[in-house]
């Protein structure tokens, strides 16, 4: 039986089987990423270079410190579960300490895993979406062919055409995103009066959009770096892929909201006031309610 017929609950269960859990991984984003001094890093680090603070039994020597010594970076990062998938099923529990000679295949399998692990989440997310039952059939198929790619031998998977297979998964994604904003117009559509529309990719960086109704909105790929969101409507709003860099989203309402991740909302600036959807945690560097201007 597969972990998604398993998932008591269906899809929205399925996506707890795609958190990260660091105590069944060889630290694999701690080596097989590479980074650069930045706001997010405060050192370089070449790829398949374990990171100096990964200790032998490869947990973080520093994690409870990483935003203050300059690794916010780390604590943004979200692998959706891949680093245990590649740890414990692909390499069978063997580590790259264990056996170094698998050590180079293992890096390059583990983004690889990663980009399988995301499109996983976004697919058990359209499962969830009443308005897209017309495909909730062709979403089941693939999601059954993705989770087939991630339990496949580190060689196959490390040949994964992973950006045609992306197309393949975005096109109904895409068709997701549009049945359920549909529905949201539909019903807000007495009490919303005229709103701005907005568009993919769209640039609003620093965007003052405090208490605004963007609910069923088009952000995919939006730049929302440093935008002001706090008490916005971003119910049905389709976030994937947007940019919520140190985006002030205190007091705002994200629930329902499509395709958002872990790591979008640990980038953002929140408080016990922003309204989650219960797949994610609330980030434990966020501000209290109190603070909200």
């Amino acid at each position: 039986m597969s972990d998604y017929n398993r998932a008591s609950g269906g899809a929205g269960d399925y996506q707890s089987l795609l958190k990260a859990d660091c105590e069944q991984c060889f630290g694999l984003c701690c080596v097989s990423l590479p980074f650069a001094v930045s706001a997010d890093f405060a050192m370089d680090k070449d790829a398949g270079s374990p990171c100096g603070s990964l200790q032998e039994d490869f947990r973080c020597g520093i994690h409870a410190g990483l935003r203050d010594l300059g690794f916010r970076g780390c604590t943004v990062y979200d692998c959706f579960g891949a680093g245990q998938q590649v740890s414990q099923v692909t390499f069978k529990s063997r580590s790259w300490r264990q056996a170094p000679e698998s050590a180079k295949l293992m890096f390059e399998v583990f983004p690889v895993m990663r980009q399988l692990h995301e499109m996983l989440w976004y697919l058990a997310d359209a499962l969830t979406r009443e308005p897209a039952r017309p495909i909730h059939a062709a979403l089941q198929d693939m999601m059954g062919k993705t989770k087939r790619l991630t339990q496949l031998d580190a060689d196959s998977i490390n040949g994964i055409d992973v950006v045609s297979h992306r197309a393949e998964v975005n096109e109904l994604l895409i068709k997701t995103s549009e049945f359920v904003r549909a529905e949201a117009a539909r019903l807000t559509k007495s009490s919303s009066g005229r709103r701005k529309t907005y568009s993919r990719g769209m640039d609003l960086v620093g965007a003052k959009l405090k208490g605004a109704d963007l609910r069923g909105a088009n952000l995919r790929g939006a730049y929302l770096i440093a935008a002001d969101l706090r008490e916005a409507d971003l119910r049905w709003a389709d976030l994937i892929g947007a940019d919520m860099r140190d985006a002030d989203i205190r007091g705002a309402d994200l629930t329902g909201s499509l395709f958002l991740v872990q790591g979008q909302v640990n980038s953002a600036k929140g408080d016990a006031g922003t309204k989650l959807p219960p797949s994610l945690s609330r980030p434990s560097h966020w501000a209290s309610g109190a603070e909200r201007r």
